[in-house]
């Protein structure tokens, strides 16, 4: 298939940005209307067991399959029908459906934003607020879709979208389930269609499903959000399901102290094993999470930010976008990502406000204080860029107040997910901070051009870095220069796992075993560090007995 092909005479494919076992989605163009779209293509046969086969009865096995086709083509297209029924700002509109050239296709509005699999991967855990507005937005799209009746049965952070204004709109009904007795399934009886990760255990378990099994994905999401990651894991797909059937999650509080009582109580019961066991409906969670939403706010709404927020919407509810004065940030738009996304260019500074006199950047550095507190990176970004080349000719790169408007700098543009942006800067103040690059603030600058290394892809220099750092952080250890030996810690899994992602799973288990037991005996069992560093053991040699008992 080429990107020139042309779908019902109408849609103009344009690049692949998806795929999966039951088809693929192809970003593409209706030449009609002149708008961007995203069409899924699927293929009857693929949602048939079993291949054609060859000999005797291989015609007759042909003849069956293409019956079996040609009423799953109608069954997708009632299904399509019902999907196109809802009208929801959470939920993706469905524009067209048919079949072209042996395949089914679907046409979607094409979503621009990032999907939150990637705001996961850059900045959880979130805050709460922010995993709670996730959350909400979500249970408004799901009381639509259940009230037809639908079950998603795919919810996962892949199928989430968020936009640059802050909303989540929930994305491939595809393999949606209609309830009621006038739509017919389309996936197979007795077959488990979702993401392990995120899937109940009634669907696990091929058993029936209904609303509630959603309710549980979503307790999966709100997990792994406000934890960092999914609340069961395991090496193999079916023991990342046999977790979910039979095992207890870990208690979020266990894992964060701060996320409040009441957002674990609520987490728990999502993830109880029985549907039963489970709130009765989206509009139940939402209202439980009702106080835990940020206000609205009375000022105007600031310019958008590099990454969206999703606690936006309910900030600003129906205030009117401000006027950008730069380019919005460049974000992907794909209706499913297989691929990772594309570092986001921090804006620059629209128009530049009047060079503060050297007696005001006192003043200039407390205001960008406030904005740190305050979470405004896009105006972090802009006002640290602004003040340092006019800090750094009146007092010298070596000030320290030159160094703590760039030491900002560099840390908001890591955490926003600038690492090729980040790492010059921590290169400079790891070689003009106090003691040089070999003192406490510049072997601290230098860990963390070692992380915007690894985050380039320079596997090897950020490996090298962190050998070079672990040797310099135990001598300061047993010189008594220092008695924390947290960031050696940190450099000793950072190496490990290097030495597993460069293909020696056995160096990095004997690696990282010693560490995993250090930090036990000093940390105790249910540490964050401790929990992932067992799973990553696990995941090197699940067949290796474990010499230590799992911590619940």
């Amino acid at each position: 298939m080429t990107g020139t092909r042309l779908i019902a005479g109408r849609y103009r494919l344009a690049e692949k940005i998806g795929h999966g076992g039951m088809g693929q989605v192809w970003a593409g163009q209706d030449e009609r209307l002149h708008r961007p779209v995203a069409v899924k293509l699927l293929r009857p046969e693929h949602l048939l067991p079993g291949g054609s086969g060859s000999g005797f009865g291989a015609d007759a096995r042909s003849t069956e399959r293409r019956r079996h086709g040609d009423e799953l083509s109608r069954r997708f297209l009632r299904e399509c029908r019902v999907t196109a029924a809802l009208d929801h700002p959470g939920l993706v509109t469905v524009f067209d459906a048919g079949e072209d050239e042996g395949e089914l296709y679907l046409v979607m509005q094409r979503v621009p934003g990032v999907s939150l699999a990637d705001l996961i991967a850059e900045d959880a855990p979130f805050p709460v607020e922010r995993a709670v507005a996730v959350a909400a937005q979500l249970c408004a799209a799901l009381a639509a879709v259940h009230a037809i009746p639908v079950v998603h049965r795919d919810l996962k952070p892949s199928n989430v979208m968020v936009r640059a204004d802050g909303r989540a709109v929930l994305l491939d009904l595809g393999i949606a389930t209609a309830l009621d007795t006038e739509t017919t399934r389309l996936t197979l009886t007795g077959v488990p269609i979702g993401s392990p990760a995120y899937m109940a255990p009634e669907q696990a378990l091929a058993a029936t499903i209904d609303p509630r099994s959603d309710l549980y994905s979503l307790g999966c999401l709100l997990h792994e959000m406000l934890s960092g990651e999914e609340p069961f894991r395991a090496p193999t797909a079916l023991g990342v399901l046999r977790r979910h059937v039979d095992e207890p999650p870990v208690p979020l509080r266990e894992l964060r102290p701060e996320v409040p009582p009441g957002l674990e109580r609520l987490v728990l019961d999502l993830l109880a094993k029985q549907p039963a066991g489970r709130p009765a409906d989206a509009q139940a969670v939402y209202a439980r999470l009702l106080p835990l939403l940020p206000p609205a706010e009375g000022a105007p709404q600031p310019g958008l930010t590099p990454l969206p927020d999703p606690a936006r919407p309910f900030r600003y509810p129906h205030q009117p976008q401000p006027q950008p004065q730069t380019q919005p940030p460049a974000v992907a738009a794909a209706v499913v990502r297989s691929e990772p996304r594309p570092l986001l260019m921090p804006p620059a500074p629209a128009t530049p406000p009047a060079t503060p006199a050297v007696s005001d950047l006192g003043a200039e550095c407390a205001r960008l204080s406030d904005l740190v507190d305050a979470g405004r990176h896009t105006d972090v970004l802009g006002l640290a860029a602004h003040l340092l080349p006019r800090a750094e000719a009146d007092l010298g790169e070596r000030a320290p107040l030159v160094r703590t408007i760039r030491t900002i700098y560099a840390r908001t543009l890591l955490h926003q997910g600038h690492p090729r942006q980040a790492l010059p800067e921590y290169q400079r103040l790891a070689a003009t901070s106090d003691g040089g690059p070999h003192g406490p603030e510049g072997l601290d600058h230098r860990y963390r051009a070692a992380l915007c290394l690894d985050r380039l892809g320079h596997g090897p220099e950020a490996h090298a870095e962190f050998q070079a750092l672990l040797a310099a952080h135990t001598a300061r250890l047993e010189a008594g220069l220092d008695t924390d030996p947290e960031r050696s810690y940190d450099l000793r899994e950072s190496i490990g796992l290097h030495l597993a992602a460069t293909g020696d799973p056995q160096n990095a288990w004997h690696w990282l075993l010693p560490l995993l037991l250090e930090r036990e005996r000093r940390d105790g069992p249910h540490h964050p560090a401790v929990r992932r560093l067992r799973d990553s053991l696990t995941t090197l040699h699940p067949q290796h007995p474990t010499p230590w008992p799992p911590a619940r």
